[in-house]
């Protein structure tokens, strides 16, 4: 894997603002993985520091079904690869993608058979395939993990078809990875299906991820793989959970230890939601419960995270230069929205200015997180503008909670969609979903109502216009939140505002006034 990577830092957003986005322009990048199970295609808009992706689509081909027993590639399913990879290169030409890059990992690697198959793969996309070896797999995996976590700090753990990758992260700092045959295909092939013999060769093989695991204690780790989503999924469905949102979706150990033995002990066909999990990866799901069972009773972890990200958006990430590494991908990404939905894009970077002096004003320290997400919130006050005023909180809430963001976990999803109902709808506490609230907890729920307040305040006086907020600053003095109104906007003040700007000195405790100067 080469060196770790101790000159790649996490940049604050408050720090290091991305430039602003106004506009759109696609240059497609298209990555083409093929795995021991699935063979995938996801294009993206581009080599940006937040990629959102234009098309996504995996065919379960399962090339690792018998590599560890025969030592070859199945031919049927090195026939639906082939089938699958050549509708994938009609559908890059399609999407006009400008550059592909192809990858393929364990069970081409260890078939006996996997040269001729990547030749006959190479022929069918017309594209050069990298073949990762474990530690390289290993390497970009941690990166997709870097790419999407703010401030990441435990161990990634890629379960694919064929391999289990572990390596060590924090910030931007990768360790060496380890890679062992304990993928959801290899693994029921070595146990011949048995899940007893399948949680021995589990623990044999961890064995060899000691460095990695002994560091894991009191740390999260970062689930990543098809598998582990699946029983995330499932686990989501068990517990009723509001967002349906994978990524950056969060366990408790004991809570999962306790679900991944009763997926052991059941069939799956009887689980709840199982339907939504493809049929060729229900048998799966067993043995990667085990894998990481084991892995949560070795390492004892503090959280179990799933992550989205993986060895795709590390490569992406990895092309990156340094200084569009060090953008925070949540604010990129806030400001893509801003850009793309607000009637003045440059409203929200002043809103943003505006409430951080009115945060200085008051008594209590907000944490870089904190700030962090309020900037956030700023940048998407106004994404919902379009619809019927009737919808308008409604819809910013469900755009928000289920947007695409990365580098924000769950507790922050819920803090920008109450922020953005609030604007729209009032601040009143029953107002507010009781399982978001409960989601955001109560620190973030009070901070979204009062970010919430203060957009409620800055709307009626600058008309989501970009320019007179710089004019209208709001503070606390002397035990009351003020807004001062230049004379020439006296004629903005009425019993409306008074009553927002009360409501904002509710929010905090004080009472409100509005001055004219």
């Amino acid at each position: 894997m080469g060196p770790t990577r101790p000159h790649l830092t996490l940049a604050h957003s408050a720090e290091r603002p991305a430039p602003m986005i106004t506009g759109m322009t696609f240059e497609p990048v298209a990555i083409i993985d093929i795995g021991s199970n699935s063979v995938r295609l996801v294009a993206y808009d581009g080599f940006q520091r937040a990629p959102t992706p234009l098309y996504n689509e995996k065919v379960l081909c399962g090339l690792g079904r018998s590599v560890f027993s025969t030592g070859r590639l199945n031919e049927d399913s090195v026939q639906r690869a082939l089938t699958a990879l050549r509708r994938f290169r009609v559908l890059c030409d399609t999407m006009r993608v400008s550059r592909i890059f192809v990858l393929a990992t364990a069970a081409a690697r260890d078939a006996a058979n996997g040269p001729a198959f990547l030749e006959a793969a190479r022929e069918a996309l017309g594209q050069e395939i990298e073949l990762l070896s474990g530690r390289r797999e290993a390497e970009l995996s941690a990166l997709g993990v870097v790419s999407g976590f703010h401030a990441p700090d435990g161990v990634v753990g890629d379960l694919g078809g064929g391999s289990l990758e572990l390596v060590d992260v924090k910030g931007t700092t990768v360790g060496q990875g380890v890679t062992m045959p304990l993928g959801g295909l290899a693994l029921q092939d070595l146990s011949e299906g048995s899940l007893k013999k399948a949680r021995k060769i589990a623990r044999e093989h961890l064995k060899k991820a000691e460095p990695q695991l002994d560091t894991l204690r009191g740390r999260s780790f970062y689930a990543v793989g098809g598998t582990w989503r699946a029983l995330a999924r499932l686990h989501q469905a068990a517990r009723q959970y509001p967002l349906h949102v994978m990524h950056g979706y969060t366990v408790e150990p004991s809570d999962e230890l306790s679900f991944l033995e009763m997926v052991e002990q059941t069939d799956a066909a009887t689980l709840q939601e199982v339907e939504s999990i493809s049929e060729a990866r229900r048998p799966l799901l067993a043995f990667g419960a085990v894998v990481l069972e084991e892995i949560i009773r070795l390492g004892r972890p503090r959280e179990i995270a799933i992550s989205a990200f993986g060895v795709r958006e590390g490569l992406l990430f990895e092309q990156l230069d340094r200084e569009t590494r060090l953008t925070d991908p949540l604010i990129v990404s806030a400001q893509e929205l801003n850009g793309q939905r607000a009637r003045s894009p440059d409203h929200g970077e002043e809103l943003r200015d505006w409430t951080d002096h009115f945060i200085t004003t008051l008594d209590g320290p907000e944490t870089a997180g904190e700030r962090r997400l309020r900037h956030a919130a700023c940048l998407l006050s106004d994404i919902g503008w379009r619809a019927h005023p009737d919808y308008r909180g409604e819809q910013s809430l469900n755009v928000l909670a289920n947007a695409a963001f990365a580098g924000i976990d769950h507790p922050g999803r819920a803090y920008l969609a109450l922020s953005g109902y609030f604007r729209h709808e009032g601040v009143a506490p029953e107002k507010a979903s009781p399982t978001l609230r409960a989601l955001a907890g109560p620190r973030l729920f009070d901070r979204a109502r009062l970010v919430g307040a203060l957009m409620r305040v800055a709307f009626p006086i600058s008309a989501g216009m970009a320019g007179p907020l710089k004019r209208m600053p709001v503070a606390v003095e002397d035990g009351k939140v003020v807004l001062r109104l230049p004379a020439d906007r006296a004629e903005l003040n009425g019993e409306r505002l008074l009553s927002r700007v009360r409501g904002l000195g509710r929010v905090v405790g004080l009472d409100g006034r509005v001055e004219i100067v």
